[in-house]
């Protein structure tokens, strides 16, 4: 998989995961054949992991963080997202 893959999977909707280490030397994200393996330098406590995780895949993808969407992983090294639908819905009044 390469930066270009997930970009195509992110923007098509798609769910994708990805394997986080945290507490690491700096942040980046590695890819590696099916795996995307994503680096913060955060610690692992109150989900301080997890927003730096979105902050460094919203970036990558260039989507803003509100529509990263965790599907499930909250307390998991292996986390699921998908980009949220931008919506283009009518209100109703």
């Amino acid at each position: 998989m390469t930066k270009d893959d997930l970009y195509n999977i992110a923007h098509q909707r798609k769910p994708f995961e990805v394997i986080v280490t945290p507490k690491a030397e700096r942040n980046h994200i590695r890819y590696d054949d099916d795996n995307i393996s994503v680096y913060v330098t955060t610690v692992p406590e109150n989900g301080k992991a997890t927003i730096a995780v979105i902050k460094l895949l919203a970036k990558v993808i260039g989507t803003p963080k509100s529509k990263l969407k965790l599907l499930c992983g909250v307390a998991s090294k292996r986390k699921l997202f998908q980009i949220e639908d931008y919506g283009n819905h009518a209100e109703i009044h």
